[in-house]
């Protein structure tokens, strides 16, 4: 069975970023915990999807994605100094919540939902930084087609009613730099925020 719109599939993988000899592993899919996802839902990247489309169990890829692919370049104008009062919980900031370099669920003044990164605390703001921690970095995926199958209308259901890892879910885990569960089922080849 090949990859296709619909397909269940399961990957092992090694994303490394940098360029030349300054590559730096960043996240690994294994055979115990390989990323899985249901093929042509947008919850992988677009260009992503394009590298392995057509793929079959067993087969073997290996491929690079620009910033312009994948998450963009870095732009500075994505880091924000705010108000510290905003992370205020009952009156109190939550120190087990901000602190330098965790990743905090936030909403912009029209309710979408982001994910920035804390830069700095100060006296009375905080620097966040709103860019996707890959953000003008190339991507080099390396790795096999573990299984491909067709999703069960189960699955897919799921998917669309907010279960699972898809955009803006926050539930990446530490493979895109958030401190929840990863729980295999996102990496950063997908659309999310994290």
């Amino acid at each position: 069975m090949k990859i296709s719109d619909n397909k269940y599939v399961t990957l092992t993988y090694d994303l490394n970023v940098g360029e030349g000899e300054e590559r730096e592993l960043m996240e690994q899919a294994t055979a115990e915990r390989p990323l899985a996802f249901i093929f042509g839902t947008n919850s992988m990247l677009e260009a992503f999807e394009k590298q392995i489309d057509g793929l079959s169990e067993g087969d073997a890829f290996s491929f690079q994605l620009t910033p312009e692919e994948a998450y963009g370049d870095y732009d500075e104008n994505k880091i924000i100094e705010l108000p510290k009062n905003i992370f205020e919980v009952d009156g109190k900031i939550d120190e087990e919540m901000l602190f330098e370099g965790n990743t905090l669920p936030m909403m912009d003044s029209s309710g979408n939902r982001l994910m920035g990164s804390v830069v700095s605390i100060g006296e009375e703001q905080v620097t966040m930084d709103f860019n996707h921690p890959l953000a003008g970095e190339t991507m080099h995926f390396e790795g096999t087609v573990m299984g491909v199958r067709d999703a069960s209308a189960e699955e897919i259901a799921a998917l669309f009613s907010g279960g699972g890892c898809g955009c803006g879910s926050g539930g990446c885990g530490s493979s895109c730099g958030g401190d929840s569960e990863d729980d295999g089922s996102c990496g950063c080849g997908s659309g999310c925020s994290c």
